[in-house]
């Protein structure tokens, strides 16, 4: 099994793969992508899709396909398919228990407590 190494993959690295799925691109394309994707709710430092590229590459989910000067293009490899579509179907698992339960109680803003001691007035002098 592809996943053996890195067992349940992060929301970040599921988003980059996700990513790669769509189309080969550089570091800078994944982050465009994802933040277009998600609507700014996933926005990925460069540290953090850097180490995730090069973990990436190093498990053989990504391929290396271009370099020209700093930038590197990835497309992603069979393997990193599998791992995509594995993990897309452990989240599903996971929804699917989770719908087979009661609905969460969404807690109710507390009312404003009051005082029950009336409050004087003060007559105009």
């Amino acid at each position: 099994m592809p996943k053996k190494s890195m067992e349940n993959l992060t929301e970040s690295m599921l988003y980059v793969l996700m990513a790669f799925h769509c189309r080969p691109m550089c570091g800078i394309e994944v982050a465009a992508f994802l933040d277009t994707l998600t609507k700014g709710r996933v926005q990925m430092g460069p540290a953090t899709l850097y180490t995730i590229l090069g973990k990436f590459e190093k498990e053989h989910y990504l391929q290396e396909i271009h370099v020209e000067g700093r930038k590197r293009t990835y497309r992603i490899t069979e393997r990193g398919e599998l791992a995509y579509a594995q993990e897309l179907e452990r989240l599903r698992t996971c929804l699917a228990d989770a719908q087979r339960l009661p609905p969460p109680a969404i807690p109710q803003p507390e009312s404003p407590v009051t005082d029950p001691t009336p409050t004087p007035t003060h007559a105009p002098a």
